[in-house]
């Protein structure tokens, strides 16, 4: 069913341009990074609009701007949203608390595409310029090559446009890595990765992904991955060597089963999947199985 917009494009709050990354919170509040629209929109469980939470203001690199907004997360500690900010090339941070008019730069001149968080709060950001994911403690502006670094490429000590991270509770770091299709996962402290799904070039077998996005690991290391240019979702459990279709897989269209390219996925505590479905302009959700 869809969750948020699918009323067409435009920047009314019962729309959305082009949805991307997106963050389910224990109430089922859906944040989502809606990167035409230059903001961060809320929805709350049942709502028919949105609210804008960050951003707002138009294009741009004011503080109370944000400029093509990639994904999200919430700190809880802090109680904010944490923003790959993508073509103002920064990382910020807004208050949730009402009244916050403008955020504050976390990180700048970074080509951010994914966000992710452990619990620990050590912040993970994917750089598709560098073609690395690296680890900060908030407030650090080095931070440490956790995933690639070794320059674009498919060895398996490279990345080539890394896009959406997942990191587990033992500090495991999977990277959806776009242009290689595949998901690879890096072990704490590891030199390379281990490949965890596709991996086997481009196309639409159920061994192969094209275009790899969203990201979401479960407690077993099942690995859930948009299949953003075969408009399918996929389920990979750990070890194997080909993956299932659990929503999505046939064709591009705008039925409830059907996508038209997909950006960012997550769950809910509930085990519903949410799914960024950006050529429809909306946010689908899905119990599964």
């Amino acid at each position: 069913m869809t969750v948020a917009g699918g009323h067409g494009w435009g920047n009314v709050t019962n729309q959305l341009w082009y949805p991307a990354g997106l963050f389910v919170d224990d109430d089922q509040t859906i944040i989502i990074a809606d990167y035409s629209n230059h903001h961060i929109i809320q929805w709350k469980m049942g709502t028919t609009h949105g609210q804008v939470v960050a951003g707002g203001h138009g294009q741009g690199d004011r503080l109370d701007q944000l400029n093509g907004p990639f994904d999200v997360l919430i700190d809880k500690e802090t109680d904010s949203l944490i923003i790959c900010d993508r073509d103002n090339r920064r990382v910020v941070r807004w208050s949730r608390r009402s009244g916050t008019t403008q955020g504050e730069i976390v990180l700048d001149n970074i080509t951010c595409r994914g966000l992710a968080m452990d619990d620990q709060r050590y912040l993970y950001i994917s750089d598709t310029e560098k073609h690395e994911v690296r680890r900060y403690k908030i407030g650090d502006k080095n931070g440490t090559i956790v995933a690639g670094g070794n320059g674009r490429g498919d060895g398996l000590n490279q990345l080539n446009s890394p896009t959406y991270i997942f990191v587990d509770r033992e500090q495991t770091v999977y990277v959806s890595d776009n242009n290689n299709p595949r998901v690879i996962k890096w072990n704490k402290g590891a030199k390379e990765g281990i490949i965890v799904a596709g991996g086997q070039g481009k196309g639409n077998a159920l061994t192969q992904l094209s275009r790899p996005l969203g990201l979401f690991v479960d407690t077993s290391s099942t690995v859930y991955v948009a299949d953003s240019e075969n408009h399918r979702v996929m389920r990979w459990p750990k070890g194997a060597t080909q993956g299932t279709v659990i929503v999505g897989g046939n064709g591009q269209g705008a039925a409830a089963n059907q996508f038209y390219l997909l950006e960012g996925l997550s769950f809910d505590r509930h085990g519903n999947l949410y799914v960024a479905d950006i050529g429809n302009y909306r946010v689908q959700r899905f119990s599964i199985e």
